[in-house]
């Protein structure tokens, strides 16, 4: 029996493929050090986890409206207003199970087939593979390690066609880290004046992980707002990735569609974490602000350690949790047994003989670099470390 074609079309995650790898290789006795999965290492909140308790007792187990209750889209309207003084409405708000059932609602509630997407490299895994699954065609716009990863306003101008549907990117970046100052951001504003028949989707869910100063939006600029699509949620800034809970800002007619979206899909997130979330995005952000300084240190120490690695260029994230450091310098190179050809090569090396695991950056659009997280403990990131020095230093 045959299978649909559909799935012909995109990729497995290669984030998910190498934490499955590392868990394969655990379970045989190996100590994996996985710098590969994007989920901060803290618990959540504790005042949070109380919010999901209570809402238990209270019995919020039954189905709620697929955008989400109104309390949670109300309390996202004043998170959006007192961090990022924006002006939403509940009827702009839809919630979602993660964030990337909000960016697949929006991408598929705006390409068509045929529509060209827009796309600075690198970028999320997920970006390019939902473009494929709406029939769209991703249009990659190469930034560079010595632009700081960040598309400029002419290649930005450069990209876009009369099939241009969607320009979408996310600051802070993942994997590169690259935040988007105000100036930068007005930048690409001018340019996307020019064309008002194109939407603007801005993934922001590692906005409180931000190491340069406070956090911009592009949707600050008023005369984009009505096309431009924001996405956030609860994974990275509040340690809640299991809970799975997504939301994203829109015009009414870009939310009312997604809304239909997902009723098919599958209706409203949790309302156990629905009630949580509320909790988490009206009250205290100090555990939020801890876990921030933390990544600053380990930041610190990680920049540290691979200015010293000979062959490797990397420029300091700006914000998440990720360096993504060009590796290219050692393709080519062999241990006498592995051929690095390519950055596939380099992770698969690493995984296999240092027990490190890591993503590749063709799953990025980026094939010189590879991502490694620093969602780790100081601890494991340290041996981790130690390890890929002595792998590398094996390669002749």
């Amino acid at each position: 029996m045959d299978i649909s074609s559909l799935l012909d079309r995109f990729a497995e995650p290669e984030t998910l493929k190498m934490a499955k790898m590392g868990r394969e290789l655990r379970a045989k006795g190996i100590d994996i050090i996985d710098l590969s999965l994007g989920e901060p290492d803290f618990d959540t909140p504790q005042h949070i986890k109380d919010a999901a308790i209570k809402a238990i007792n209270d019995n919020y187990s039954h189905y709620t409206p697929v955008a989400g209750f109104a309390d949670l889209r109300e309390a996202v309207c004043i998170k959006l207003k007192r961090d990022n003084n924006l002006d939403y409405k509940p009827e702009n708000i839809i919630t979602s199970t993660g964030a990337k059932q909000s960016l697949a609602n929006a991408i598929l509630a705006v390409v068509d087939d045929g529509d060209e997407v827009v796309i600075p490299t690198p970028y999320w895994v997920t970006y390019s593979e939902l473009v494929k699954i709406a029939r769209g065609v991703v249009v990659q716009v190469s930034t560079s390690l010595e632009s700081g990863f960040k598309v400029t306003p002419a290649q930005l101008e450069a990209a876009i066609t009369d099939k241009t549907t969607l320009f979408m990117f996310s600051s802070p970046c993942n994997p590169s880290g690259a935040v988007y100052s105000k100036d930068e951001l007005e930048g690409l504003a001018i340019v996307l004046r020019k064309y008002p028949n194109v939407y603007i989707m801005a993934d922001e869910i590692y906005e409180y992980i931000n190491f340069v100063g406070k956090h911009e939006s592009i949707a600050q600029f008023s005369d984009l707002k009505e096309r431009i699509i924001l996405i956030n949620g609860l994974s990275k800034g509040f340690a809640m990735t299991g809970w799975r809970l997504g939301y994203m800002a829109a015009n009414v007619e870009v939310a009312k569609a997604c809304e239909k979206l997902q009723g098919q899909f599958t209706s409203a997130t949790c309302s156990i974490t629905q009630k949580a979330a509320v909790v988490a995005l009206t009250t205290d952000l100090k555990p939020s602000m801890e876990m921030a300084e933390e990544f600053t240190r380990r930041r610190a120490k990680v920049m540290e350690i691979i200015r010293k690695v000979p062959g490797i260029k990397c420029t300091e994230p700006e914000g998440a949790f990720y360096i993504f450091p060009d590796v290219s310098s050692y393709y080519g190179k062999s241990d006498g047994e592995n051929l690095i050809t390519n950055s596939a090569d380099f992770s698969m090396y690493l995984l296999n003989t240092a027990h490190v695991s890591s993503v590749m950056g063709e799953a990025f659009g980026e094939p010189k670099c590879v991502r490694f997280s620093f969602a780790n403990s100081m601890v494991n990131i340290e041996r981790a470390w130690v390890r890929i020095i002595e792998a590398l230093a094996r390669l002749k």
